[in-house]
């Protein structure tokens, strides 16, 4: 079992698996026209929507910033690498993949995911060990996006990569040393995108199993960004190389 919580991911996880949605909950009194139609689409396809006192949903949650809504769903579903691939292969367009290596916070995945999906990945790839999983606080920091992006979490990230290079995926890591910045590579290719920790970046094994490393190039005292923005800037250079 798990809880999803808040207005958009609670209406996405009912929009893209409503198989998974046990029950909807909300706090008693909560209003709005976003609460109204979550409603009327749960009751439409006969998921039950029960009232609790808003003092009952911060255990659940595990935060106060539930917005008075909550979902009950099923156990997440992780997807399989071929999942990804098939994903790619039948849009008939470039791969667009995104593997984050040891990311533990879980703003910061949930942040990424939610942009990988307004980039249009096929898929992100996680790591199981020393790295945050699905979480409820993941799921509302990508407003929902985990639902409807397949996500791999992998037992060994060097073995994923070589699958995806097996299919003719480029792999491309994002090391603030790099030689040559995103600005002056040509990522318009089937491309995989390995972005590291907050702290450590992409680890050394890892590194090596890339095909190359680019850079986004800063100014400023601030030396580094964080693994969401800095994975945002690179995936919408890639769409915009593609357009």
């Amino acid at each position: 079992m798990r809880f999803v919580y808040g207005i958009n991911p609670v209406r996405e996880a009912i929009a893209v698996h409503p198989e998974d949605v046990k029950c909807v909950k909300i706090a008693s009194g909560r209003r709005g026209r976003d609460v109204d139609e979550i409603v009327s689409y749960a009751q439409r396809l006969k998921i039950p929507v029960v009232y609790l006192p808003k003092q009952s949903f911060d255990r659940p949650a595990k935060t106060s910033k539930h917005q008075g809504i909550i979902a009950e769903l099923k156990r997440f579903r992780y997807a399989e690498i071929d999942d990804i691939i098939d994903r790619w292969k039948a849009s008939g367009k470039k791969a667009l993949i995104l593997v984050l290596d040891s990311i533990q916070d879980p703003h910061n995945l949930g942040a990424i995911i939610r942009t990988a999906s307004c980039a249009g990945v096929n898929g992100v790839i996680i790591q199981k060990d020393r790295a945050v999983a699905i979480t409820p606080a993941v799921v509302k920091a990508s407003a929902g996006a985990v639902e409807s992006v397949p996500i791999v979490m992998a037992t060994n990230l060097r073995q994923a990569v070589e699958r995806l290079k097996k299919e003719g995926v480029w792999v491309a890591g994002m090391d603030s040393e790099a030689d040559k910045s995103i600005y002056e590579t040509d990522l318009n290719m089937d491309i995989a995108l390995v972005i590291g920790s907050e702290g450590k970046g992409i680890r050394p094994l890892l590194m090596k199993n890339c095909d190359f490393l680019v850079s986004i190039p800063l100014s400023g005292r601030v030396t580094s960004l964080n693994a969401s923005v800095a994975g945002g800037v690179a995936l919408f250079e890639i769409v915009r190389q593609r357009l």
